[in-house]
């Protein structure tokens, strides 16, 4: 059914090809809820696995035997952020179940400057929400660029805004978890990652706080690479994106005063 394909997909897009087995903890709690076998889960999830390109490009092929509904189901759940609100939504209901996850705590809103009706704010809560979940399953609950553990200091940044491209909002590649310093600032443009991935700190955060901070905020990782996903790659080309609005924050006066320009890394220790 439907609705059992959803939740099968919401789960899917958290946990890696290698653990999408009968003896997972989260597919046993899913064959429960659904009065499957966790076996059927596991070959759903496999199933789903041979409709992945990202999958089928790390050769990966997954199990032949996906039905229509289940292409149906995966097309709608990978172009459509409303299917996902609903994917998220049945996941809330049933986690009143006792053998079933518990919610994660809620992600900070987006500012929203459009229509206020509840019906609009529980959209966006529902798609920031699964947002969050699969952003931080991609990144094994670490930030990216510290390693920091903690869920209350991590944050699901989006790489191109909520506001800047609609169809993207719920993308998993148009996400890094960062702790909530670093995703302030990635959110300001005042730091990038170049095209290995390596952080980039801008002149304007390098003047405007003091030696000591920057030190050990930002300048202790700078050229640094980004840890990588375990689940879905980074879109390359919405980095691209956020260079680019990095470029144009930081100016053509500061790039003519530093006399190179700002994606070169600076040698550790110097601001």
């Amino acid at each position: 059914m439907r609705h059992e394909l959803l939740l099968v997909l919401h789960l899917y897009e958290r946990i890696p090809f290698g653990q999408q087995h009968k003896g997972n903890a989260e597919v046993v709690a899913l064959a429960a809820r659904l009065s499957r076998t966790p076996s059927s889960v596991a070959m759903k999830l496999n199933n789903m696995t041979a409709l992945d390109a990202d999958e089928r490009a790390r050769g990966v092929a997954g199990l032949a035997g996906a039905s229509a509904l289940d292409r149906t189901v995966w097309q709608e759940f990978h172009e459509q952020p409303a299917t996902v609100e609903e994917a998220e939504q049945l996941w809330l209901d049933d986690s009143a179940n006792p053998t079933w996850p518990a919610p994660e705590s809620p992600a900070r809103d987006p500012v929203w400057s459009g229509a206020t009706e509840a019906l609009a704010l529980r959209k966006i809560r529902l798609a920031q929400r699964y947002f969050r979940r699969v952003v931080l399953a991609n990144f094994d609950q670490r930030c990216a660029v510290t390693g920091i553990a903690d869920p209350a200091l991590l944050t699901a940044s989006h790489i191109v805004g909520w506001a800047e491209a609609p169809a993207l909002r719920v993308a998993v590649s148009n996400g890094l978890c960062l702790n909530r310093l670093h995703d302030g600032a990635f959110d300001e443009h005042l730091i990038t990652f170049d095209e290995n991935l390596r952080l980039v700190i801008g002149r304007r955060l390098r003047d405007s706080l003091p030696r000591e901070r920057l030190m050990t905020g930002f300048l202790a990782y700078e050229g640094q690479a980004l840890r990588q996903p375990v689940r879905r790659p980074i879109a390359p080309d919405l980095l691209e994106r956020h260079r680019r609005e990095f470029l144009r924050a930081e100016g053509a006066q500061n790039r003519r005063a530093r006399g190179r320009s700002p994606l070169a890394p600076t040698a550790p220790g110097r601001a």
